[in-house]
């Protein structure tokens, strides 16, 4: 039975919301031009940066490989 209270994020979740944000910044990206980048969509980005979600195993990977191609 559900207490009608919503869940806290866990803190690992605010730390990779924090560094996806901070890792789009950087590289001096939209959300918009970062999803492309990153294959998702916009409102993707826009939930990992706001916490309610995470990326999937395969947009971690896409991530990893914007970090090696710009170097940074």
């Amino acid at each position: 039975m559900s207490s009608g209270k919503k869940e806290m994020p866990k803190i690992e979740d605010n730390e990779l919301a924090r560094e996806i944000r901070e890792l789009r910044s950087r590289l001096g990206l939209t959300q918009e031009q970062f999803a492309a980048k990153a294959g998702v969509t916009f409102s993707t980005v826009n939930r990992w940066e706001s916490g309610r979600s995470n990326p999937s195993l395969l947009a971690m990977r896409r991530i990893e490989e914007l970090l090696k191609v710009t170097g940074k």
